[in-house]
């Protein structure tokens, strides 16, 4: 039997009065995730354990089967292993957003979703004047810094803070020094810069600071093929995505034109999905486009990327005869434009039918299979 998992980052949200009471998810056209409800059967998933912040990173190991308790030492070791970066057992990698902060207060968690190119500049800039870290430039906003023989530092994601001001969610700890004056120093390198006077003339968000978070040593897990006896693969533009299944051993699968954006090329996943299914027993897609409408606060666009993610189940139900399943990591409302821990809706075909009519939040919690404990999916998927 083959599996393939479609995963709408941030799908879940809401019920909005600007769409007559109605979740996005609830108001998107989607015939195809609806026709998986009336052929399958729908539940939740606790996606977030107590004591851990609701983060794609937690949400995600959750659902492969690894339980975060016992596993997760930051999100910056995992984007670290995506990028190549081999770190050493006291090198401590920090995720490292490129963000806007007007006045000390946090204007835009992402830059005005800088460029790959752009952000590359700026750190090289600022790695001429700061030696004694490593800076690796990643996708758009989303960048690593790595200290060597680090201690470890606790600040706050950028993205939960937009619209406050920054003091109260600065670094704190033991790396805490040294953070606060790469920040500082990227201030004064970015200030100026010839990337921001251009993205400035264009009316765009500049890059004034960098922001680390989320800071661990190398994790280990066991080996997905072992865990299950099954072998996978990850498709994701998203460095955490690639960094969770370079550490359980799955196959990192590249698609071209997946930006890990709203502009994602939705029909190539869909494509590159069912031609891994060939050689792989299990495909996981990620689509991060709804998180990022949710991050931004805009309704219109979730709703389209809900819809868009439902073209890519379209395509995939079409073609492919397995096990196949749809779910959120996380909600992340627009009212709130951060994640919540609140439990996420999944609905399966290939596992029993329910009487479920369509796929949303509300048919979740009224589905068959209940509310489960994330970390038990996958195992409940394969028996």
């Amino acid at each position: 039997m083959k599996y393939i998992v479609v995963l709408g980052d941030g799908m879940a949200d809401e019920p909005l009065e600007k769409l007559g009471w109605k979740t996005p998810l609830e108001y998107a056209q989607t015939p195809n995730i609806d026709r998986m409800a009336r052929e399958g059967a729908c539940g939740m998933l606790q996606t977030i354990p107590d004591g851990f912040e609701a983060g794609s990173d937690i949400a995600n190991m959750a659902v492969l089967g690894y339980a975060p308790e016992k596993y997760y030492t930051g999100r910056g070791p995992l984007e670290a292993l995506s990028m190549g970066v081999d770190l050493a057992p006291d090198d401590v990698a920090y995720r490292c957003n490129l963000v806007t902060i007007e006045e000390n207060t946090m204007t835009d968690f992402s830059a005005g979703h800088i460029s790959s190119a752009e952000g590359a500049e700026l750190f090289a800039s600022l790695q001429k004047v700061v030696p004694k870290v490593m800076f690796k430039a990643g996708v758009s906003y989303r960048n690593l810094l790595v200290i060597h023989g680090g201690k470890g530092a606790v600040s706050t994601p950028p993205h939960d803070i937009v619209g406050q001001g920054i003091a109260p969610f600065l670094p704190k700890g033991a790396d805490a020094d040294l953070l606060l004056r790469c920040m500082e120093t990227s201030r004064q390198v970015f200030d100026n810069h010839p990337v921001n006077k251009t993205r400035i003339s264009a009316g765009k968000h500049p890059a004034t600071r960098i922001w680390p978070w989320s800071g661990g040593n190398k994790p280990a897990f066991p080996p997905f093929a072992k865990k299950y006896g099954k072998k996978g693969g990850i498709i994701s533009a998203v460095d955490l995505l690639n960094g969770i299944a370079r550490c359980a051993g799955m196959e990192v699968i590249s698609v071209p034109g997946a930006t890990g954006y709203l502009d994602t090329d939705y029909d190539a996943k869909a494509r590159y999905a069912l031609d891994a299914i060939k050689h792989l027993d299990f495909v996981y897609v990620h689509i991060e486009a709804p998180d990022e409408a949710g991050h931004l606060g805009n309704v219109e666009e979730k709703v389209k990327a809900i819809e868009r993610v439902d073209g890519v189940v379209g395509t995939i139900r079409d073609q492919f005869k397995g096990v196949l399943a749809v779910l959120p990591d996380h909600p992340t409302p627009i009212r709130l434009k951060t994640h919540t821990r609140d439990p996420i809706p999944f609905v399966v075909v290939g596992k029993g039918t329910d009487g479920s009519t369509r796929y949303s939040e509300a048919a979740g919690r009224s589905g068959g299979f209940g509310t489960r404990n994330a970390t038990e999916f996958l195992t409940y998927l394969f028996s």
